[in-house]
């Protein structure tokens, strides 16, 4: 018995010294990392096209503007709704039912946001401006592939979910925007976005290389798929609540828990008596770290940033041309 609890203090140690994440947002990193993707797949006339409409604090970078529609939500305050879709909950999105403001006016979504910004920029006489058009359509394509924007309206797409990640308290959308991103960049990119977005781009061309053609594969020619765009992510933000309450720890703690389990379980620490229920079978004190959820959302994270730099590149090419640059 001794021993055991010996072992178990050691353990506890261990977890306790456990990484702390950075201070960085990925409500600006992560929508830099969807449009330097995006530039990888842009025609040379989409390229030009795009340069020559950006602003000139952009120095001719796409990227750098990709969070500008976040900093001009109180300057046009019209546009808060046309960041997200939420749903009642049902796992799927349904435009006719989900894409409107709070006052009900339809349209007033993000879906609907990337179908008119589209449609502006086909449209030489569009009263928009196309400048705007492009920087609110880039963040808006990010916007679509984060889970959470297409969340629960009950709880405004997690917003109003206080959870714990590590020793900060934080809430579900919080931890999808940013502390999932942070926390990856801290323990795998050492800080440093251009080795995450080389490792995402690597991903594109090598583990999801049979995907990437599907990703962009549009049939519609009157407005963009944003709708699939967002169903997508209405299925997956239905798997980010899957076991969270309010309070409740996501990242940094540890849960205790008895029960007969296999003598092999990647995802736990296990401190186990030697009392043998069958063959492969022991009695267990597993102690639960929540890096489950951290290690479960990093990949969906990952692959919804390839999907909405592949899918806006797509989105602009359609616009502005045909013949694809190489990624790099």
């Amino acid at each position: 018995m001794g021993r055991r609890l010996l072992l178990l203090h050691v353990l506890l140690l261990a977890m306790a010294a456990a990484r702390a994440p950075t201070a960085q947002a990925w409500g600006k990193e992560g929508h830099y990392m969807v449009c330097k993707v995006a530039e990888g797949f842009l025609t040379s006339e989409a390229a030009a096209a795009v340069k020559e409409l950006l602003p000139g604090w952009a120095g001719g970078d796409l990227a750098e503007t990709c969070s500008w529609a976040d900093t001009q939500r109180f300057r046009y305050r019209w546009s808060s709704p046309l960041h997200f879709a939420d749903t009642p909950g049902d796992c799927q999105f349904n435009y006719a039912r989900d894409c409107h403001n709070t006052k009900g006016e339809k349209d007033m979504c993000v879906v609907g946001a990337i179908n008119n910004y589209t449609a502006a920029l086909k449209d030489s006489s569009s009263p928009y401006d196309p400048t705007e058009s492009l920087m609110f359509l880039a963040h808006f394509v990010g916007d679509v592939h984060q889970p959470l924007h297409c969340g629960h309206v009950k709880d405004l797409g997690g917003n109003t979910i206080v959870v714990h990640w590590y020793t900060r308290k934080s809430n579900l959308h919080h931890v999808w925007d940013v502390n999932i991103i942070e926390t990856a960049m801290k323990d795998f990119y050492n800080n440093d976005l251009s080795t995450m977005i080389e490792a995402i781009k690597r991903n594109i061309t090598e583990e999801w290389s049979n995907e990437e053609k599907q990703w962009e594969t549009c049939q519609i020619r009157t407005k963009t798929c944003a709708d699939k765009y967002a169903e997508e992510s209405a299925a997956l933000a239905c798997k980010a609540y899957e076991g969270v309450e309010q309070e409740s720890t996501l990242e940094g703690k540890f849960f205790f828990k008895h029960q007969i389990c296999f003598r092999r379980h990647s995802q736990w620490l296990q401190v186990c008596d030697s009392i043998k229920i069958r063959r492969n079978l022991i009695r267990c004190l597993f102690l639960k770290t929540a890096d489950d959820y951290f290690f479960s959302a990093l990949p969906v994270v990952q692959k919804r940033i390839a999907q909405g730099g592949v899918r806006l590149a797509a989105i602009l090419n359609r616009i502005f041309g045909n013949s694809r640059v190489q990624i790099s």
